[in-house]
């Protein structure tokens, strides 16, 4: 007998998680909306990252666990995710970062009212001791034009439709990988529709500061010119504005927040 299909299926890339993993997989346990299936990828963790899952997993039959054979990115393991998901709709949450107890409710109940296939929400940027940085607010609608310019669009608060989109995956790239696939997304529909509440952590960590900020500024590039397939001269005009976008939001987000009305 096949197994009932599910509202929604989550797709979590976990890789040597084991500090932050019970606190994630439990803020999926505690939404208020039930009808979900938890996806962990696991992509050869060292740590005992596998072990706290199976435990969670041998008493909550939505939580399911796949292992890669060798390492191979989130690009692989949030496909792989997919591959597997049962869902209606596919959602995304790294395994260090949280949502709000509500989230899958509040956010579901506006893509019915709004006719919305792909959605987004504000969240809060939080430190390893879950402590507040600085809220992300997002606009009301974002089309693929506007994302070129600035993505607006958390991966921890990404939903999309598969009755409207289908099954789509993940660009093979170790970085970037999202924004290819809300870019992809945009293509077949006019516009992701933005929930203006705060439903979501996004955990920020030492090593995923300053260090790399530069490898994924590359990957933002490798965006416009191979998934995009832009020319050098737009290539170069959209990258040197996704950066100078960057740095506003990060050293002046009510400045950026007018600059985004105004687009």
């Amino acid at each position: 007998m096949q197994p009932s299909p599910v509202t929604v299926s989550i797709i979590s890339p976990v890789f040597n998680s084991s500090r932050f993993l019970r606190e994630t997989i439990e803020s999926v346990q505690a939404q208020t909306h039930a009808d979900w299936e938890l996806i962990c990828v696991d992509d050869c963790s060292s740590d005992d990252s596998v072990e706290i899952i199976q435990s969670y997993s041998a008493k909550d039959c939505r939580i399911h666990l796949i292992r890669l054979a060798r390492n191979s990115g989130a690009a692989v393991a949030r496909n792989a995710g997919i591959d597997a998901a049962r869902g209606r709709y596919i959602a995304f949450l790294d395994s260090d970062d949280l949502w709000m107890p509500h989230k899958l409710e509040r956010q579901l109940e506006f893509m019915r009212h709004n006719q919305a296939v792909f959605s987004f929400t504000a969240y809060d940027r939080v430190d390893e001791h879950n402590s507040h940085l600085r809220r992300v607010e997002v606009p009301r609608r974002v089309t693929y034009k506007q994302l070129l310019r600035s993505c607006h669009i958390g991966c921890l608060t990404a939903i999309y439709d598969t009755a409207h989109f289908g099954k789509l995956h993940m660009p093979l790239m170790r970085k970037r990988q999202d924004y290819g696939l809300w870019l992809h997304l945009l293509k077949k529909t006019e516009c992701a529709d933005g929930l203006q509440e705060v439903l979501a952590r996004y955990r920020v960590r030492p090593q995923s500061l300053s260090s790399k900020k530069l490898k994924t500024a590359r990957y933002t590039w490798r965006v416009y010119r191979e998934l995009e397939g832009f020319g050098a001269l737009k290539s170069h005009y959209l990258f040197i504005r996704y950066i100078l976008r960057a740095a506003l939001r990060a050293k002046f987000p009510a400045v950026a927040r007018k600059v985004q009305t105004l687009d």
